[in-house]
């Protein structure tokens, strides 16, 4: 893919539940540089396909998620950045569900979306490492892990900046 397309990038993330969405994003607003915190809280998938290519990306995403139901997700620990602070998540089916796309889209896939995923949320970012070791050990110091449910899949394109939303692929087909 050229890397140089008229046509801008696609992101794919995943759904959260909206109480866990609310809390992750509520994070995210109150931490993030407010000048820089243009997108909801997330998790990616993908960070890069081939904008060109959004018919066969969202053909994929509708097949895949007919078989899928809520899918759970654990909230597993706190992760430090360097100069923010991330969510670590688990979930061996969202690991599964990825891996697949990750198949179909292999052609597609950049160097940063062949890497081994370790999903998260950033809930700071772009911030002194003393102030994410500070927000860090705040976060950490009242952490209980948690359960939460990932719902569907979100297709995004990249604005160069902020996200414009282009799908919703609910699992289940809901």
């Amino acid at each position: 893919m050229p890397q140089d397309s008229p046509i801008p990038p696609l992101i794919l993330t995943l759904e959260l539940d909206e109480a866990a969405f609310a809390d992750f994003d509520g994070q995210r607003r109150r931490h993030f540089p407010e000048a820089l915190n243009r997108i909801p809280a997330h998790v990616t998938l993908f960070h890069h396909l081939p904008g060109e290519e959004e018919r066969g990306v969202v053909e994929t995403l509708a097949a895949e998620v007919r078989a899928e139901g809520s899918m759970p997700v654990a909230v597993t620990g706190l992760r430090f950045t360097g100069r923010g602070v991330a969510y670590a998540l688990e979930s061996s089916r969202l690991s599964a569900l990825r891996g697949r796309l990750a198949a179909a889209f292999a052609p597609w896939l950049t160097a940063q979306d062949r890497q081994g995923y370790r999903p998260h949320v950033t809930v700071q970012n772009k911030v002194s490492p003393e102030e994410a070791r500070a927000l860090h050990r705040e976060l950490e110091a009242a952490f209980v892990p948690r359960e939460i449910a990932g719902t569907g899949l979100l297709l995004w394109r990249y604005l160069g900046g902020p996200w414009e939303a282009r799908g919703r692929f609910r699992f289940g087909g809901a």
